[in-house]
């Protein structure tokens, strides 16, 4: 293990300048794939963050009395540096969560949506207008940019998170600091270098590195108007509660339980290769990745798990450079609670159709690896079945009725996303209509929106009423001014009148 003396301290980048931390307090950062410190991140003090919100309040006037077709030209810049440096960004991702390159890829080019919603901004700007409400008086509307708003991004995202939550806010005229994870600070710092190439000015992207004490300044700082959150569900509880009481507005998205609810006139074969692609696909921790499959009758399960075992059995679990279909978790940590995850699930009656526990992959000392584990036979109650587990254990719940799979979902707590398999549209038209889940897919693994939908789960998912993608980013950092005007002449009635304001 490399001493934490020998590498690379990191920085914070504030008012346009990497700049180093002063706390005196530092986190690792792992290659996940050789269990190796690659970098020391800072961990900000809130008087740190306290003069950090002060250079963004000081750059947010100039920026905000930018014409939009000016800030929409940063922006454009902005996305032709991240096509052009997509190589340098892929090998960041790798290289601090672990990604494969293919899915390191698929991560940009769905961040790339939230910047070219963001080139938009022209449009979402637009107000409203009316004549002669009554009594020759005008009335229109108005957007304007909040001030200081503030992201908290999660690591299993490094760029695709970052980019939907704060593309818009910058596009419509907010000045953004961004509280990147302290697992996977070095693309987001990489970022910074491109948003200043792209000529944004000094001060309205800045990058916090930071634990609790710098999270609680940006939700306590009476300067920072909004707050965007994504992460685990405790937290989002957390952040969502304290945010509100400091006036602020917020968005704070949580975990998912995601199922894919299998019919029995569904191809089997298609089902199986989307439900391994969506369930392990970046070592399953995604808050969308399908966690638990329900397939409608025991002949439909007895014939999906036979065909399951010997794909999943096939998987191959390695670094990005070994051509491997999904890489290792993020910590040593993870990887230690997701095993007794699976000890536990075992002990509490379920049965393992893979069990990746004993592999050599799983063994490595090294790397965070874990081997692909399948269980059958989870039940409601069961604390695999109940909770998100971020790592590739996923589950099969056997239901006799597509109204038993409902019913279950419904019940579920977590709220993100679903999908069902089936080629019956009055199936499909049932599920999509009585599920109360935020994303729902038809055939569709994942059902993630493109970027110019809005994404957001339901219940304990999402707290806020605002969403990550889709033009309610527009909305979720503006504010909207409504004026009624009129131009009085001489010959105007200047009468005295204590009635309420009417059209007569």
């Amino acid at each position: 293990m490399t001493n934490i003396t020998d590498v690379k301290e990191l920085t914070h980048f504030i008012d346009g300048k990497m700049t180093k931390g002063e706390s005196g307090r530092f986190s690792e950062v792992f290659n996940p794939a050789t269990g190796e410190v690659i970098a020391k991140v800072p961990l900000a003090s809130s008087n740190e963050v306290k003069g950090a919100i002060k250079k963004a309040e000081a750059a947010f006037p100039a920026w905000r009395d930018l014409s939009v077709a000016k800030r929409a030209e940063v922006i454009l810049n902005f996305r032709n540096l991240l096509k052009e440096n997509k190589d340098k960004i892929i090998e960041l991702i790798c290289i601090e969560s672990g990604k494969t390159e293919e899915d390191a890829n698929g991560e940009i080019t769905r961040g790339l949506e939230s910047v070219d919603l963001a080139m938009n901004a022209p449009h979402f700007m637009k107000g409203e207008y009316s004549v002669n409400v009554g009594g020759q008086i005008n009335a229109y509307s108005a957007k304007y940019p909040l001030g200081v708003v503030a992201a908290i991004s999660p690591f299993n995202f490094p760029i695709m998170v970052p980019l939907a939550q704060t593309s818009m806010a910058v596009a419509v005229g907010n000045a953004v600091i961004l509280k990147a994870s302290e697992r996977v600070p070095m693309t987001a710092l990489y970022i910074c270098e491109l948003w200043k190439e792209a000529g944004l000015p000094d001060g309205i992207w800045t990058v916090i590195n930071g634990d609790k004490e710098a999270v609680n300044e940006l939700l306590e700082n009476p300067a920072v108007q909004a707050i965007s959150f994504v992460g685990s569900t405790p937290v989002a509880h957390y952040i969502y509660e304290t945010s509100a009481k400091y006036g602020k507005r917020v968005v704070a998205l949580g975990g998912g339980k995601n199922n894919m609810v299998v019919m029995p006139d569904a191809d089997l074969e298609q089902v199986a290769n989307a439900f391994i692609s969506a369930g392990y696909g970046a070592a399953s921790q995604r808050c969308m990745a399908i966690s638990t499959l329900m397939p409608v009758g025991q002949e439909t399960a007895d014939r999906l798990v036979e065909i399951l075992k010997e794909k999943v059995s096939r998987l191959k679990v390695g670094a990005f450079t070994d051509g491997a279909d999904y890489g290792p978790v993020i910590s040593k940590q993870a990887k230690e609670n997701i095993l007794k995850a699976i000890d536990l699930s075992e002990e509490e009656g379920a049965i393992l159709v893979c069990d990746g526990r004993n592999q050599d992959i799983t063994k490595n000392d090294g790397g965070f690896f874990l081997a692909p584990t399948l269980l059958d036979h989870v039940k409601p109650g069961m604390k695999i079945y109940d909770e998100e587990v971020f790592g590739p254990v996923r589950n099969i719940v056997r239901v006799d009725t597509l109204e038993e799979a409902i019913q279950l979902i419904n019940q579920q707590e977590l709220a993100n996303g679903v999908t069902i398999y089936t080629n019956n549209g009055l199936a499909a038209r049932k599920f999509t209509t009585e599920i109360d889940v935020g994303m729902v897919g038809v055939n569709v693994p994942i059902p993630i929106p493109v970027g110019f939908h809005n994404f957001a789960g339901f219940k304990g998912s999402r707290f806020g009423d605002g969403q990550m993608f889709g033009p309610d980013q527009a909305r979720f950092y503006t504010k909207t001014k409504t004026v009624s005007e009129r131009w009085l002449s001489s010959s105007d009635n200047s009468d005295l009148s204590f009635a309420f304001p009417s059209n007569k």
